[in-house]
């Protein structure tokens, strides 16, 4: 039922039919307006030749009006005598009044009784007073013509003695104007149905080539441009097929350069290495390439339609100062988060060759890594410069003191020299891990891997710490402290470089020691799972803040900067420590509470060795 519906409405409003039915209603019209003016004519005539047919005779209406005007006894009878000799087969009845209203004579026998009686009828009375005769159509059971003609005696025209009432019958010639206007329905029908016939003809001739141009606009909408419109003619629609076809072919050529452009710029923003975002006049985001949406942590419907500094995250600048002052800007995404990019915005306007803009390109530059890498080569240098002043201010004073004449006391000059060669021997290894982190930093710092076997290998390490005995410096005693092992039988055999994962180890032992109270335990495990081995070693001392976790591994980053320097660190062990666990494909974390001690990780790649394999325990 809905497809028949969707058919019907399809053929009413296809211009074939609007056109036939145009055509149609336009042929009925005319039809309509002749022939109702032609009715209307007929009728009058009709009714006009009808008027002069029931007109009573001359010769008999002065006869009516002698007998009228005469004062003889014998005269109502000679009327009567006159109304029934005339002979009119349309009229059915007549009535003779004198000019006192008074009825002398009547054609129907029925009637006879009303002679002598005055009339009613106004019309009647009218006539008889003004001397003008009146015609009426009436419908007293039938269609009728009232005729009432003045009677005027032979004395003068304007001497009324009465009036001649006149009722004919006109039934047969409505009969005829029926007639006559249903053969005139019936051929105006004929001639509407042939109007119709010959509409649809000239109609589908006319929309025939508009239909196929129709089809083929169709077939270009949907970028199939093969087919031609063929032509029927040469007229009008002829010409006007031929340049339609020539507009086919020009827009499958510019639709192909197009295709090729929208091509190579689809291309070119894919594999730019630049965000790119396009904005229309209004300032409002219209293209955007996939590292823009990276760049911005975004999907493209977020974007899209959205002004441009929204988008950006500037809340105090509207798109269109952005996109008029065309200033190159700084934007930060996810400010203080792990995921912050850094991103140069440079903005173009697009311009037609009328110069009207009708919008501009956005292209984001990430430089992060390059603000990181300025930030942190600012930092490391005032950090370097910062920990050799230290020592270096230090070692100043105590060689002007000697140099004054404090190394002629034999109680200050050696303590003097002390200090002066620990800070010396600060500075050197602060040198000296500044030159080992650069190495690695320029990757020309080679490993030396081998095969060991990790639980003897870390067992080797701590049999060396039971037999140190470390001096706190600050209270100046031997400090005190045991190593509670938890290494598990299992050998787990990993590819490492000794020396740097015994420099790593150490670092973390020795902090682990240096940080701990007198007494105090530290745990170290070794565990392996899920492809890794993981060893962790756990103090008892005041801990790491939580805010500082973060920051340890840093270059030069001391969670309590004088106590460090007091306990003769450089701020480099644990960047090295990194460093080294990173060159391993490995990761080294920290965890800790205050006052409650803290625990290093460090996860290394393991494999299970199988028992085909065949190595030598180092």
């Amino acid at each position: 039922m809905k497809k028949l519906r969707e058919k019907l409405n399809a053929t009413f409003n296809s211009i074939n039919t609007k056109l036939a039915v145009v055509f149609m209603l336009m042929l009925l019209a005319t039809i309509e307006v002749i022939g109702a003016y032609f009715t209307r004519q007929l009728e009058q005539n009709s009714i006009e030749n009808f008027q002069s047919s029931i007109q009573i005779q001359t010769i008999v209406s002065n006869q009516l009006a002698n007998q009228l005007a005469s004062d003889s006894k014998n005269a109502n009878d000679r009327l009567n005598q006159i109304v029934n000799d005339y002979n009119n087969d349309s009229i059915s009845e007549i009535i003779v009044v004198d000019n006192k209203d008074t009825i002398r004579a009547v054609s129907n026998l029925n009637d006879k009784s009303k002679v002598g009686q005055r009339i009613n009828n106004t019309d009647v009375k009218q006539v008889i007073s003004t001397g003008h005769q009146i015609n009426k159509v009436v419908d007293d059971h039938g269609n009728y013509m009232i005729q009432i003609s003045p009677l005027t005696s032979g004395n003068g025209s304007n001497n009324n003695v009465g009036a001649i009432y006149v009722k004919a019958s006109m039934q047969d010639v409505f009969d005829n104007l029926r007639q006559i206007s249903l053969t005139f329905l019936i051929a105006s029908l004929i001639a509407a149905l042939l109007g119709a016939f010959l509409a649809l003809v000239i109609s589908r001739a006319i929309t025939q080539p508009i239909e196929e141009m129709q089809k083929q606009a169709l077939h270009i909408a949907n970028g199939d441009y093969s087919s031609q419109v063929k032509i029927y003619s040469n007229d009008e629609l002829g010409q006007l097929a031929k340049a339609f076809n020539t507009l086919s072919v020009r827009i499958e050529q510019s639709q192909e350069e197009s295709d090729s452009e929208r091509r190579r710029l689809d291309s070119v923003l894919s594999h730019m290495s630049d965000g790119v975002l396009a904005t229309d006049r209004h300032g409002n985001v219209s293209v955007v390439n996939h590292m823009a949406l990276s760049y911005l942590n975004a999907d493209e419907d977020e974007i899209i339609n959205r002004p441009i500094a929204e988008v950006l995250g500037l809340k105090d600048t509207s798109s269109q100062d952005l996109i008029s002052s065309q200033k190159e800007i700084v934007v930060t995404v996810d400010p203080g988060t792990r995921d912050e990019i850094i991103l140069h915005a440079s903005f173009s306007l697009i311009k037609r060759v009328t110069g009207f803009v009708s919008g501009s390109v956005c292209v984001l530059h990430d430089v992060t890594e390059q603000q990181k890498n300025e930030n942190s080569q600012r930092q490391f240098v005032s950090n370097v410069s910062h920990e050799l002043r230290t020592p270096l201010t230090s070692l100043q004073a105590y060689i002007e003191a000697l140099n004054d004449g404090a190394w002629k006391d034999p109680e200050i000059a050696p303590k003097f020299l002390e200090v002066t060669q620990q800070e010396t021997s600060r500075m050197i290894r602060m040198i000296n891990d500044l030159l080992s982190l650069s190495r690695m930093d320029r990757g020309v710092s080679k490993m030396d891997l081998e095969f060991v076997n990790l639980n003897d290998f870390v067992s080797h390490i701590l049999n060396r710490f039971d037999m140190i005995v470390k001096t706190d410096k600050n209270k100046g005693h031997k400090k005190k402290y045991t190593i509670k092992r938890e290494l598990g039988n299992q050998a787990l055999w990993v590819e490492i470089d000794t020396d740097k994962m015994m420099q790593v180890i150490d670092n973390i032992m020795n902090n682990a020691i240096k940080y701990s109270p007198d007494g105090g335990v530290i745990t170290v495990r070794l565990t392996h799972s899920q492809g890794h081995v993981i060893l962790s070693i756990s103090d008892q001392g005041l801990g790491i803040p939580r805010k500082d976790l973060g920051k340890i591994f840093d270059r030069f980053y001391r969670v309590d900067k004088a106590r460090s320097r007091a306990q003769g660190g450089t701020g480099l062990g644990l960047a090295i420590a990194k460093e080294i666990v990173e060159a391993h494909h490995g990761r080294i974390w920290a965890d800790s509470s205050e006052g409650k001690g803290s625990t290093f990780y460090i996860s290394l790649p393991y494999e299970p060795m199988t028992e085909e394999d065949d190595w030598d325990e180092v």
